[in-house]
């Protein structure tokens, strides 16, 4: 379900699209435009403005979509039939564009608020298919990419505890175990451990940056759809709205890869493992040439390979990150305005 936090940011956002002239007059007329939004939601929307929570978020939200409704690359000031939140709904295939709103059948929006994370794969989705194919997961990456500092770092944990209280193979832990190591380590290493899960980090890195490399081979091609997938780079362009830090929007059309390589060339593609992370993670970085101005461009990011639900619990995923600031990143283009811009504050803040 989502949390208060995603429900406000993503529906008055779409809210803010349907000419009301401010946000609690939206709210509480619940305008059956809004699809798929239920009282329910609204009336927890309501009660936390009634009570004065995430006042700046419930701006910045209104104020993006307003923003997008008076867009020359968005609605230019029309009024939209149809603002579709995608809220709980789980796509029965594999979604490439990471909507949470479509407006009239045609907008696809992706409300980004304070996040640079791109993916939450897996490991094997990221190094070894190229972020291409996606499948069912079986395997644990930690024991996978490397087995032995696997288990000297969990030997270091077991022996903290206690040699009794869990098994003696890290193949071997149950929920239960789990559960005991993710309590006991939930917040850093103690000092006897650290030593043994730096050079397990490292490993972790240096195999994965491999497997990443080895799958990309030497075809620039290959390179080149690497770089559009991590930016997700679709066929059809989708918006970004959102917020990098308080009072600092992030509206922007993600271009299509035909707009991309209109724009740039790619020079160079590399993967470097980063073992100073104090985690596994892998680098990456894109040099490319601005073809409009014939000067260099770049855009870089990480990956960060960790447990899905705390330390030792849930199978490693990797979590991609967009280190470039979205409005230097090349594919990422400004959101221009139509006319004049809507009103900045909210009627009732």
């Amino acid at each position: 379900m989502p949390t208060l936090r995603t429900e406000l940011t993503e529906i008055v956002t779409g809210l803010g699209m349907l000419g009301m002239e401010c946000l609690d007059e939206a709210l509480e007329a619940r305008p059956p435009r809004m699809h798929n939004v239920t009282a329910e939601h609204l009336g927890r929307l309501v009660r936390a403005r009634r009570a004065g929570e995430h006042r700046r978020l419930f701006r910045d939200a209104w104020d993006n979509g307003r923003a997008f409704a008076a867009s020359a690359d968005g609605l230019r000031r029309r009024v939209p039939q149809r603002v579709e939140w995608k809220g709980n709904h789980r796509s029965p295939g594999y979604e490439q564009v990471p909507a949470d709103l479509r407006v009239d059948y045609v907008y696809l929006i992706s409300c980004k608020y304070r996040s640079k994370v791109l993916y939450n794969a897996s490991p094997a989705h990221v190094f070894d298919r190229l972020l291409a194919t996606r499948r069912g997961e079986g395997t644990d990456w930690y024991l996978e990419a490397a087995p032995s500092e696997y288990q000297e770092f969990y030997r270091a944990c077991r022996d903290y505890l206690g040699a009794g209280s869990i098994p003696e193979a890290v193949q071997d832990l149950d929920r239960e175990h789990r559960s005991i190591l993710k309590e006991t380590f939930k917040r850093r290493w103690p000092p006897e451990i650290a030593d043994a899960y730096r050079p397990f980090c490292t490993a972790v890195s240096e195999v994965s940056a491999r497997r990443w490399q080895e799958a990309l081979g030497t075809n620039q091609a290959v390179h080149e759809e690497m770089l559009w997938r991590l930016l997700r780079l679709q066929p059809a362009p989708y918006f970004i709205l959102g917020v990098a830090s308080p009072g600092h929007p992030v509206r922007f059309r993600v271009d299509t890869p035909w707009d991309f390589r209109q724009r740039y060339t790619l020079r160079t593609f590399e993967v470097r493992p980063d073992t100073e992370a104090g985690q596994p993670a892998v680098g990456w970085r894109a040099r490319l040439t601005d073809v409009r101005s014939a000067t260099p461009a770049h855009v870089e990011g990480h990956v960060e390979v960790r447990w899905s639900h705390g330390r030792f619990s849930g199978a490693p995923e990797a979590k991609v990150y967009l280190d470039t600031p979205q409005g230097e990143t090349p594919g990422y283009s400004g959101l221009r305005c139509s006319g004049r811009e809507p009103p900045s504050q909210l009627s009732l803040l």
